[in-house]
């Protein structure tokens, strides 16, 4: 099984919303504060992409609809259809990234800011094996080795289908062949094992202050890069 991806920043998303269903401008109305908005707007417009470029799609974007399953998980309907593919979405500072499989997968992924946070928020919220790892690390790596961290945790919770719902103790992400060149954008391997057995196999890159991760079941090679094409717009 492949994973494939595409990544989008604001600027790329329409400024109307004649893309949009019309369950989904309904949704839209309902969100009252102007980030919420933009950054629902961003994962959508980011998914309804990776899905057309994914199936190769020759149809209206408002056709292809993004809708929330009751785990708040992200599923996609072409028509009235389910199409037969696993997403996942993740945006942070107006940047968002969708990870799309075949039906049926387990798929998780995760974009998060480099960013210093508390000694607090590791005794919170990882594991002991994990705080280790980071105290192990070299002082100019830890704010990215906690976020990275961080990062497969949220993707291995997505793909489980629960979210921030579990204790984010329950999965340990472990680094594997070393930890990566810091800076290079390229993927680099991990892996989430989640209490109960559960194993994801996955992938890390770093680009700039971001870290991005993506999970799945079963394993898979590096995820592959979807290239948005034309797709079919609103006059």
């Amino acid at each position: 099984m492949d994973v494939y991806w595409l990544e989008q920043v604001s600027a790329d998303v329409p400024p109307n919303d004649e893309w949009l269903s019309a369950s989904e401008a309904a949704c839209l109305a309902r969100l009252r504060f102007a980030k919420r908005r933009a950054d629902w707007r961003l994962g959508r417009w980011t998914a309804k992409c990776a899905v057309s470029e994914y199936l190769s799609l020759q149809r209206p974007p408002a056709t292809v609809e993004i809708c929330a399953a009751p785990s708040g998980a992200p599923q996609v309907f072409l028509g009235s259809q389910p199409a037969k593919v696993t997403i996942s979405l993740s945006h942070r500072a107006g940047r968002a990234v969708c990870a799309v499989a075949d039906c049926g997968a387990a798929v998780g992924c995760d974009l998060e800011l480099i960013e210093p946070r508390s000694s607090a928020f590791a005794a919170d919220y990882f594991t002991d094996g994990e705080q280790l790892l980071m105290a192990q690390a070299a002082p100019d790596r830890r704010h990215e080795l906690l976020a990275l961290l961080w990062s497969g945790k949220e993707s291995a919770l997505k793909a489980l289908g629960e979210g921030l719902r579990l204790d984010t103790r329950c999965v340990t992400v472990s680094l594997m062949g070393g930890d990566g060149v810091p800076g290079l954008d390229t993927w680099h391997p991990l892996q989430a094992a989640c209490e109960g057995g559960r194993i994801f196999g996955g992938w890390w890159r770093r680009t700039g202050d971001m870290v991005r991760t993506m999970v799945a079941a079963p394993a898979t090679d590096r995820p592959i890069g979807l290239c948005r094409e034309q797709i079919p717009m609103l006059r």
